[in-house]
């Protein structure tokens, strides 16, 4: 017996000393024992409840030892692991009430105990009946999530679409997200996985929560993380300004890491049990049909009770998750999309196939821009330098008259008279369409990129064929870049020339020796 002591008087201290923050090395000097011995004993308290040295003071040294699993080693006798006399705790309520904030293991038994007095178990059964009672559950139940901290969002392969005309099937994208502590479960039925859909989900998602929670676990797909480095992963700029608008955080499951996500990867199993394959013979013409059709299913699913717990996802969304969740900002997340581009010699960007103008003294700067349903937003180093209404007219431009350049600078660097002289140089027709160009834009200088677009072409094509390119051009009064450069990427420049030398061939007279008649092929 004097032996156990010791041993215990050992296992003491060392845990006494490793709650204080010492390091190994200076727990096995303060006790005499090898690193190796500290690592044991350590590593043994990382498979127990005990998570403070109040908690380890609790324990007499029978307990402590049976804790650390030490009885396994023969140094002491197993003590009996239920008592008859002993008052069993409600282990569902128990494990419901460990996912509140704060609450322990060690504070759970504490309170058991001054409930039953001397009919309580010890700390060290208490914890091992609740541990047999956590290996029943899933290994997701069995995972630890505080109330109101995580929701975790995937997507899966969803249900078809069917076109009431054609028969033709379109498969759909089923979003699915769950609460970490209540399991309580949000799907949504969407097209594809596309940022704006990502993002829209995430939007209805919290509202079906009626509140936000502090942490958003996402898978590492594209929508949400454009670097999946394992430390550091880059999010997807818009994704960040939903997180920031609803006053979340996003971290992303790590790679490899499968327990990051079992809670959705569960939620999304349990979807297609209870919602894919109950709609399986359904035929639905539209998204929101397919929809009203998920909800109904959600409702059963999240009333459903759950079989070890012995209550439903609602009921313990209603008792842990709902009240810990942060409220929904007064204004719902709009989309917005984001981009970077460049100020050309025009002084305009170019997003969704519209040009928009930044201050003239940009030229030639990489910019921010964010686009929603109505406005484009232009930023430099995050500074908004300009903002329009949003065109989807494609190729057009929109300008801001104070962006323009003042006159005295207009003809430093770029002038319309610089640029045609510069088409001049091609040729006369190639001088006249950059004149015309430039003519056809309200402002000479949107026409800039067209311009240097076309004289840019001879690098590729040679002065002889721009400018033939160019004189056809003028003909059809097709001012524009894109009909020259079409014309000589199909090499419709030298059919025009072909068929010149043609029309000159049969205005020859016929009694010419080299020329045969008509008759000669008959």
């Amino acid at each position: 017996m004097a032996a156990d002591r010791l041993f215990v008087h050992h296992v003491r201290e060392v845990l006494r000393l490793h709650f204080q923050g010492k390091s190994q090395g200076d727990i096995a000097r303060a006790v005499g024992c090898g690193k190796t011995t500290v690592r044991e004993y350590l590593h043994r308290l990382r498979s127990t409840a005990l998570e403070s040295w109040l908690a380890v003071e609790a324990l007499n040294d029978e307990e402590l030892l049976i804790e650390l699993g030490f009885k396994k080693l023969g140094v002491i006798g197993a003590a009996p692991l239920r008592r008859s006399d002993a008052v069993m705790p409600d282990w569902a309520a128990i494990h419901a009430e460990q996912a509140r904030p704060s609450v322990t293991l060690a504070l759970l038994w504490q309170e058991y105990r001054e409930a039953h007095g001397a009919s309580a178990y010890g700390y060290t059964q208490f914890c091992e009946h609740y541990r047999r009672f956590a290996g029943k559950l899933s290994v997701v139940m069995r995972q630890s999530h505080k109330a109101g901290e995580k929701a975790f969002v995937d997507y899966c392969d969803g249900l078809y679409l069917v076109d009431a005309l054609t028969g033709e099937r379109r498969k759909t994208q089923l979003f699915v997200g769950a609460l970490g502590a209540s399991s309580y479960t949000f799907a949504e039925a969407t097209f594809s996985q596309t940022l704006a859909e990502w993002l829209g989900s995430h939007v209805k998602m919290f509202e079906f929560f009626g509140g936000v929670p502090s942490v958003t676990v996402p898978d590492n797909l594209r929508s949400a993380v454009t670097d999946a480095d394992l430390y550091e992963p880059t999010l997807n700029k818009s994704y960040l300004e939903c997180a920031n608008h609803y006053d979340t955080i996003v971290i992303p499951a790590r790679p490899s890491k499968p327990r990051d996500k079992a809670k959705v990867e569960a939620a999304v199993l349990v979807a297609q049990r209870w919602i894919l394959a109950r709609l399986r013979n359904r035929l639905f013409a539209s998204l929101s049909e397919m929809n009203a059709a998920i909800g109904e299913c959600l409702d059963f699913l999240n009333a459903r009770k759950m079989r070890h717990l012995g209550k439903s996802r609602m009921e313990l969304f209603r008792e842990l998750d709902q009240p810990e969740l942060k409220p929904l900002p007064k204004e719902r997340y709009e989309f917005a999309d984001w981009r970077v581009a460049r100020a050309n010699i025009d002084y305009h960007i170019s997003f969704d196939h519209h040009h928009y103008s930044v201050p003239y003294g940009l030229v030639h700067e990489e910019l921010d821009v964010r686009a929603t349903v109505l406005t484009v937003e232009i930023f430099k180093r995050g500074m908004r330098i300009a903002s329009h209404r949003r065109s989807h007219h494609r190729g057009k431009y929109t300008t801001n008259k104070e962006h323009m350049p003042a006159s005295h600078r207009a003809h430093a660097d770029w002038s319309p008279s610089r640029m045609i002289s510069w088409g001049a140089s091609i040729g006369v027709s190639t001088g006249v369409l950059v004149e015309k160009i430039l003519e056809s834009r309200p402002h000479p200088e949107q026409g800039y990129r067209s311009a240097l677009g076309l004289i840019r072409l001879e690098k590729k094509y040679g002065k002889e064929r721009v400018e033939r390119a160019a004189g056809r051009a003028l003909e059809l009064k097709a001012h524009n870049y894109q009909f020259v450069a079409k014309l000589l990427q199909n090499g419709m420049d030298r059919a025009a020339v072909l068929g010149a030398a043609a029309e000159t061939q049969e205005s020859l007279p016929l009694g010419e020796e080299n020329i045969r008649g008509s008759g000669y092929y008959h």
